[in-house]
C-alpha cells in the first residue's frame, strides 16, 4: 500500500490526514493478529488443505472490496478481510510445509515461504510503480491481488491433506495412501508407525485445548516461539526497512520505488542462500549467525551517524550497513523463525502454537509500527539502530541457549527428544 496510498487518500478523500492513512495501511493488522490466533483451531478440525480454500474466501473478497471501495469505511473492511486472510495464511504454510515434507528436505521446501514472500513484495512494487503517473491505477492493483487467492482456492483441490493430520482425525487408510503419493510405498508402515508413537497418549479428542500449551514440554515451545519473535521484530526489520528508502535517497537515489526494489532484491537474495544452507548447516546456526549479522550492520550504520569521518563515505556505510542488514535477516531471522517453531511443536498442539506465535509477532510489528517515527523524532536514527543490534546480539544469546537443532531430524523425533527432557 506504500505506493498507492497518495492516489486512495486523494479520491476517497483523507489526503492529507496522516492518521487515516496510518489506519488504512495498518488495519490488516488487526485482521491477521485475529486469522493468526483462530488459525489453530481451523487447522485442529479441518486440516490444512480445507482451511487454505476457506481461508481464499477473505483474501479475495478483501482485495475486491478495496478495489471497488467508494468510502473510507469500504476500504478499510476490504483492507481488513485481507489481514485476516494474511493471518490465517502465515500459520498454515510453515504448518503444512512441514508436516508433508520429506525430513531430509523439510528446511529448504520450508525456506520457499520467505522466496515466495520476497517474489510477491517485489512483484507488487513493481505493479506499484504505475501508480506514481495514474491516479485510478490503484483500484487495478488491488484487482490484481485478488488473483493468488483464486489460484490458491483451485490449487489446494489439487494437492493432499497432511499425512499426520489424517492420522490425528483417526484417517488412517487416507494418511497411507498420502503417504505413498509423497514419500513413496517403502515409507507407508515406518511413518505410520512414527505417527502413532506421539499420539498413543494423547486423550481420543483430535482438537487441542489453547490450555495445553500452558503445559510442559508444549509451555517451553510457546515460550520459544513468542520469545523469537518478540526478538525479531524488536530487532528492527521493519523500521529499517522503512528507512531505507531515506537512506538511499542520500546517497543521490531518488525513486523510492527504485530503493524499495533494490532492497526486495537483496532479501530475495538472502533467502535464496537460506535455501541452500538451512538443510546442510541447520537451522541454529542460520538464526545465531543471522543475528550476529544483524547486530554489526546496525552498530556499522550507528557508527556512521555517530562519528562521520566524511559525509560521502558516511552515506556509503549507511547504505552497505542497510544491505548487509536485510540481507543477513533473510538468510536466517526470516524464514528459520517460522520454520523452527512449526518442527519443535507436537503434531497435537502445532496449530495453536503456531497461532499464539504468530500474533505476538502481529502485535509487535504493530506496537514497532506505531512507536518508531516517534522514538527516531525524539532520540535520532543512530540510537534506535543501536538499540536494534543490541535486541539482535540478544537474540543470537536466545538461540545460542534456547533453540534445539532440528535438521535432519522428523518431526516426531523431536517431538519424542522434547518429552524426554520435560
Amino acid at each position: 500500500m506504500n505506493g498507492p496510498i497518495v492516489s486512495i487518500a486523494r479520491e476517497l478523500g483523507f489526503e492529507g490526514n496522516t492518521f487515516i492513512e496510518g489506519l488504512v495501511v495498518s488495519i490488516f493488522i488487526a485482521g491477521a493478529f485475529i486469522g493468526s490466533i483462530s488459525s489453530g483451531s481451523l487447522v485442529d478440525k479441518l486440516g490444512c488443505r480445507l482451511t487454505f480454500q476457506i481461508d481464499s474466501i477473505p483474501l479475495i473478497l478483501g482485495a475486491i472490496i478495496s478495489a471497488q471501495a467508494h468510502s473510507l469505511n469500504e476500504i478499510i473492511g476490504g483492507r481488513f478481510l485481507v489481514g485476516l486472510g494474511i493471518g490465517v495464511n502465515t500459520v498454515l504454510v510453515p504448518i503444512y510445509i512441514s508436516e508433508v515434507a520429506p525430513t531430509k528436505y523439510r528446511g529448504a521446501l520450508g525456506s520457499l515461504c520467505q522466496i515466495g514472500t520476497c517474489l510477491g513484495i517485489i512483484t507488487s512494487l513493481i505493479l506499484g510503480i504505475p501508480s506514481e503517473n495514474d491516479l485510478h491505477w490503484w483500484r487495478t492493483m488491488l484487482y490484481i491481488a485478488s488473483i493468488p487467492g483464486i489460484l490458491v482456492a483451485i490449487g489446494m483441490q489439487f494437492t493432499v491433506d497432511s499425512p499426520r493430520w489424517l492420522c490425528k482425525a483417526g484417517r488412517i487408510n487416507d494418511a497411507k495412501t498420502v503417504i505413498c503419493e509423497l514419500w513413496g510405498a517403502s515409507e507407508v508402515d515406518s511413518a505410520i508407525e512414527e505417527f502413532q508413537s506421539v499420539s498413543k497418549d494423547d486423550s481420543g479428542d483430535s482438537d487441542s485445548r489453547w490450555s495445553e500449551i500452558l503445559e510442559k514440554p508444549h509451555s517451553r515451545v510457546a515460550f520459544i516461539g513468542g520469545a523469537l519473535f518478540v526478538l525479531q521484530q524488536f530487532a528492527g526489520i521493519n523500521g529499517v526497512l522503512y528507512f531505507s528508502s531515506l537512506t538511499f535517497q542520500e546517497v543521490g537515489v531518488e525513486s523510492s520505488a527504485l530503493a524499495s526494489l533494490f532492497v526486495g532484491l537483496t532479501n530475495f537474495a538472502g533467502a535464496l542462500c537460506a535455501l541452500y544452507l538451512i538443510d546442510r548447516e541447520g537451522r541454529q546456526k542460520l538464526l545465531i549467525g543471522s543475528y550476529l549479522g544483524m547486530a554489526i550492520s546496525m552498530f556499522l550504520v550507528s557508527s556512521a551517524i555517530i562519528c562521520p569521518l566524511d559525509e560521502r563515505l558516511s552515506n556509503n556505510l549507511s547504505i552497505l550497513g542497510t544491505i548487509m542488514y536485510i540481507f543477513s535477516f533473510a538468510i536466517g531471522a526470516g524464514p528459520v523463525t517460522g520454520i523452527i517453531i512449526s518442527e519443535l511443536s507436537s503434531t497435537r498442539t502445532r496449530g495453536k502454537i503456531m497461532g499464539f506465535s504468530f500474533s505476538t509477532h502481529w502485535v509487535c510489528n504493530f506496537v514497532v509500527g506505531l512507536f518508531f517515527l516517534e522514538l527516531v523524532e525524539k532520540f535520532g536514527v543512530a540510537p534506535i539502530y543501536a538499540s536494534f543490534g543490541a535486541v539482535s546480539l540478544s537474540a543470537a544469546t536466545f538461540s545460542y541457549y534456547f533453540i534445539v537443532e532440528t535438521k535432519g531430524r522428523s518431526l516426531e523425533e523431536i517431538e519424542r527428544s522434547l518429552n524426554v527432557k520435560a
